[in-house]
């Protein structure tokens, strides 16, 4: 009785989180004028899906397509607005979009190509600057270290296990692949988040435990895939997090499905030579600093670049050397 209470109190918990971030996905307009969009669709009428979690259509109707080339946008005339000019701003928006490293990037090659896929973590959902989450900072990282590094991305909002491994059938996709040096993937929570949606008021720890054998068969399924593809190529499989941590840290429950999900995608790519795991679920918890978006849900800008600069430390084709000082000090 006492567990069936506490799965509850996870349900309606959920049940808000998932309404405020609803609501703030339909009353957020896109902002334009301050970063190139991310959001090409092969049909540009068509309007993309951008639910929490996809609802049961055909993945290959809306798809992100982009290199990662950020461009900032700057007024022809300086305005005042509450004692502040528009270029003062403009600087302190780039101070937010600057990369994860003050040092010297290494690469093992001349020049790379990276490929990013999966679900919104990669598409950048909730960075408040638009400039792509992770991979948006990625690129500024490589563009201030004047490293030729091209980025593609391929993110789509909600995406699950099923949904990516049908995307990696896509021409577009395959062409991009069959030429990367490096492959991003995130994937998973959304896998979840289908379990809560259909179980809402009858949540059991046995259903995860069920679910999760498929899901691991998936995940193999697209490391499988992307070997297909490009047998040459570097895969890092990214975990994910608990988004509810601030709020539901008493409960267990929570915390022990995610841990049990990362460590099995983790023993998943142990399977393969060239894939490697990239765990960022300590990244969120007990930070001082809010992390999440206000859907309370994603990362912020913060939390992208925890995320970033986690990944840019384990990239096998990447080494970061501190900044070499003058006899100033500078």
């Amino acid at each position: 009785m006492k567990k069936r209470k506490v799965w509850l109190l996870i349900a309606s918990m959920l049940v808000v989180c998932f309404s405020v971030y609803f609501f703030l996905s339909d009353s957020k307009e896109t902002k334009q004028g301050i970063v190139e969009t991310f959001n090409v669709s092969e049909n540009p009428n068509e309007k993309i899906d951008e639910s929490l979690t996809e609802k049961e259509s055909d993945p290959e109707n809306a798809e992100m397509v982009d290199d990662v080339t950020v461009e900032m946008a700057e007024s022809e005339q300086e305005k005042v607005v509450d004692g502040e000019t528009e270029e003062t701003k403009t600087e302190g928006f780039r101070e937010r979009v600057k990369g994860v490293v003050e040092g010297v990037i290494k690469l093992f090659k001349k020049d790379l190509k990276v490929v990013a896929i999966g679900d919104s973590l990669t598409q950048g959902v909730g960075d408040e600057t638009e400039n792509g989450g992770y991979v948006g900072i990625l690129n500024n990282t490589f563009i201030e270290n004047n490293i030729n590094v091209t980025i593609e991305n391929y993110g789509k909002r909600g995406n699950r296990t099923d949904q990516l491994l049908k995307r990696l059938e896509k021409k577009e996709i395959e062409t991009s692949i069959k030429k990367a040096d490096i492959v991003l993937i995130t994937i998973g929570a959304n896998d979840i988040m289908k379990i809560v949606r259909n179980n809402i008021m009858n949540l059991q720890l046995d259903l995860f435990d069920q679910a999760k054998i498929t899901y691991l068969e998936r995940v193999t399924a697209i490391l499988q895939r992307v070997n297909e593809i490009n047998p040459d190529t570097k895969i890092y499989l990214i975990g994910f997090y608990n988004p509810f941590d601030r709020y539901l840290a008493e409960i267990e429950e929570l915390e022990m499905i995610i841990n049990d999900w990362n460590d099995s995608g983790r023993l998943v790519t142990e399977q393969f030579e060239n894939v490697n795991y990239i765990p960022i679920s300590d990244l969120f918890i007990d930070s001082d600093e809010e992390l999440l978006s206000d859907d309370h849900f994603h990362p912020n800008n913060s939390g992208y670049k925890l995320m970033a600069k986690r990944i840019l430390e384990n990239l096998e084709e990447v080494t970061v050397e501190p900044e070499v000082m003058d006899e100033d000090g500078e």
